[in-house]
């Protein structure tokens, strides 16, 4: 039986019939880093290399997988395949060192509370090390009376050693409280200090930055990575600092005790050091890439939750759990193999320590023969060994902990060490009063930064005059949206320039000409899950509930805002579901329109919209238009004819100019647009 693994029942197909007459299994994983290799099926012996044309660079469906090839080498059919859903997925195969400066600008504030909460573990590891000395004179006092009979002189002698074991006990207690306590408080505040920086840094990043990292990423960098980071903190100060002091301590005791006992017992120590040394470095790269894996299984479920509607229409379903399961048994076996290696290392820990334990007994009865050491000095030895063998268990169990929170620390910092190309505040403002809305576009080339081979706009020349409408017209993927992108400077120009009112807009302060200057109405709105009122107040955060409502009215949504049992108050939900196309985007209009901007760009704001609300939401744009620059991109010509001036793009170039009808007469790309639209069938 053969069996192809994540592929679509046509790529099935394909290879069935050369796989037919052979039994063994040719198993197909989306993960574009591993060929897998099976016995070469009978029909294919006699060809020494055999590519199958037919599945060259067939996509499996959103499986997230390309078969590019299928061929032979040295008797064995190698299976060539690639990610699609993935191939946008770009990880830093560096290991990212940990940022200990910075980690120390975050420590510094907390100083003193850090160094009292040290104070306190060091505290209770002491009172470990001193407890098994009290309880040594208390064992010597039971010893002298296992023979002698006389419970009062008992009690006498046993008061003080048994009063100094319990303050010892209730203090202990106290500072195990107070320093978990602070380093609790510490790490909290380190946590939110970090988080609060991470997004900050998340949020000012240029658009380029979230072209080339999915939303699952970073979100599991807010979340995961920050939890993960703050638990080590909070784990590796409280019990390696106390583990380590107290392994110390009791080491001084156990020379003190008995030099002999401890010289034996202290041989494989240094052993155990080496491989613990030598694990660290291989689990670190493991757990790095744990880790890594994890955010490429975030990302994917954070699409497919959120495209949930466009799954369901499609009855994906069944092939975004393919993909989301095959992510994650690859996030899954690099735990497996951490979780081994951690294992491993705990295991061994654990062997050598209960060596030491039978061997400080064999060597303790040896010498207690010998009358070398009194009972109490034997139960104090064998108590200390006891501390050293937990506080060592204790630091092969923070192990993986320490090697976790390192990688998840370094990759927080990486995040928050990102500075982004463009500022987001700083730079000239133009006056309000003599902000008039004349913008040119002079000479502007431009690619995306992710495909910077493919030239989008070039040579770009365009004149939009103050107070005048202009549109912009052409097929898919000759610019026209790129034009919005660079006015509103998601990305700046290669070449050429872009000015408003004369002045460059790469001098203008980037947050005043998005918050003021241009308003920018797109083709699929977005709503954030509030509120109506808290939606449109988003364009002026200090708005009056008047002036919300006035700018609704102006986009003909206070109508049926009005309509809804809690009127403005009526939560739209996530993504605004419960919203029709016409009223989101009358809500965004409205948002726009309350800034008061003096250029309104309009990017496709009636495409996707029925017959019925294009005419409803056409109505608020030309009550928007009044007194404003207006920069219109529109496929449906229909909603252009009015402008003052059309603009042609093809290519990334201004090919036409002019207004609808002397457009028309030159019978060239427009004509042929409009030539286009006007045959299209319903249908089609």
């Amino acid at each position: 039986m053969w069996k192809l693994l994540y592929a679509s029942p046509r790529i099935q197909n394909v290879l069935k019939v050369s796989l037919q007459k052979t039994s063994s299994t040719l198993r197909f994983c989306n993960n574009g880093a591993k060929n897998l290799v099976t016995k070469v099926p009978p029909i294919l012996k006699s060809k020494p290399v055999y590519n199958f044309s037919l599945i060259t660079k067939i996509s499996l469906g959103l499986s997230g997988a390309i078969l590019t090839k299928v061929y032979l080498n040295n008797n064995n059919v190698l299976c060539e395949a690639k990610s699609t859903r993935m191939a946008g997925y770009k990880k830093d195969e560096k290991e990212a060192s940990f940022n200990w400066k910075m980690f120390w600008e975050y420590l510094k504030p907390h100083l003193l509370y850090f160094l009292a909460a040290i104070t306190g573990a060091l505290v209770v590891a002491i009172l470990n090390i001193q407890i098994p000395q009290v309880m040594g004179g208390v064992i010597n006092v039971i010893a002298k009376f296992t023979d002698v009979k006389d419970s009062e002189v008992f009690m006498r002698e046993m008061k003080l050693p048994a009063f100094k074991l319990v303050g010892m006990y209730l203090a202990q207690s106290f500072f195990t409280f107070f320093y978990i306590h602070m380093l609790s408080n510490i790490g909290e505040k380190i946590a939110y200090k970090m988080k609060t920086d991470l997004f900050s840094a998340i949020i000012r990043q240029d658009i380029e930055f979230f072209d080339h990292h999915r939303t699952g990423e970073i979100i599991n960098r807010l979340t995961s990575d920050i939890q993960e980071f703050k638990s080590s903190f909070k784990q590796t100060v409280s019990g390696g600092l106390r583990a380590a002091t107290q392994i110390v301590g009791c080491a001084i005791s156990l020379v003190l005790i008995s030099p002999h006992m401890t010289f034996v017992t202290m041989l494989c120590v240094p052993t155990i050091i080496a491989v613990g040394t030598g694990f660290g470095s291989l689990l670190r790269n493991t757990s790095r890439k744990a880790q890594a894996q994890i955010e490429k299984t975030t990302a994917v479920a954070d699409e497919a939750v959120g495209n949930i509607r466009t799954v369901r229409a499609f009855a994906m379903e069944e092939t975004e759990k393919e993909l989301f399961d095959s992510e994650a048994e690859i996030a899954m076996v690099l735990n497996q193999k951490l979780g081994f290696g951690v294992g491993l290392f705990q295991a061994g820990t654990s062997l050598f320590l209960n060596g030491m334990v039978l061997a400080t007994l064999y060597m303790g009865g040896y010498l207690l023969s010998t009358n070398q050491l009194s009972p109490g000095e034997m139960m104090a030895y064998l108590m200390a060994t006891q501390t050293i063998q937990r506080s060592l268990a204790q630091i092969s169990l923070l192990f993986g902990s320490v090697i976790r929170g390192a990688a998840s620390g370094s990759r927080v910092f990486e995040y928050i060490n990102l500075s982004a190309k463009m500022n987001l505040t700083g730079g000239e403002i133009i006056p309000y009063h003599s902000l008039r809305g004349d913008i040119v576009f002079k000479d502007v080339d431009f690619a995306y930064p992710s495909r910077p081979e493919h030239v989008v706009l070039d040579k770009f020349n365009l004149e939009v005059p103050a107070g005048k409408t202009v549109a912009i017209v052409g097929s898919s993927g000759n610019g026209k949206s790129t034009v919005v992108a660079l006015l509103e400077r998601f990305y700046d120009v290669k070449d050429g320039s872009i000015t408003l009112d004369g002045k460059d807009i790469r001098t203008l302060d980037p947050s005043w000409l998005r918050q003021r200057a241009l308003g920018l109405i797109s083709q699929e709105p977005i709503l954030f899950g509030t509120t109506v009122l808290e939606n449109i107040r988003y364009g002026k955060p200090d708005a009056s509930d008047q002036e919300v409502i006035a700018a609704a009215k102006m986009a003909n949504a206070h109508d049926f805002i009005s309509g809804f049992p809690k009127g403005y108050d009526t939560l739209v939900g996530e993504r605004a579901a419960a919203l029709s196309g016409g009223q989101k985007q009358r809500i965004a209009i409205a948002r726009a329109l309350l800034k008061k901007p003096s250029v309104l760009i309009l990017d496709e704001a009636t495409s996707a919209l029925d017959t019925e609300s294009e005419k409803i939401v056409q109505s608020a744009l030309d009550n928007a238009r009044m007194g404003r620059t207006v920069i219109v991109i529109a496929h449906r010509l229909s909603t252009i004819q009015n402008a003052d001036v059309i603009v042609v793009l093809n290519k990334g170039r201004v090919v036409e100019m002019g207004t609808h009808e002397s457009l028309k007469k030159l019978k060239g790309y427009y004509y042929s647009l409009t030539f286009d639209q006007q045959n299209r069938s319903p249908a089609g």
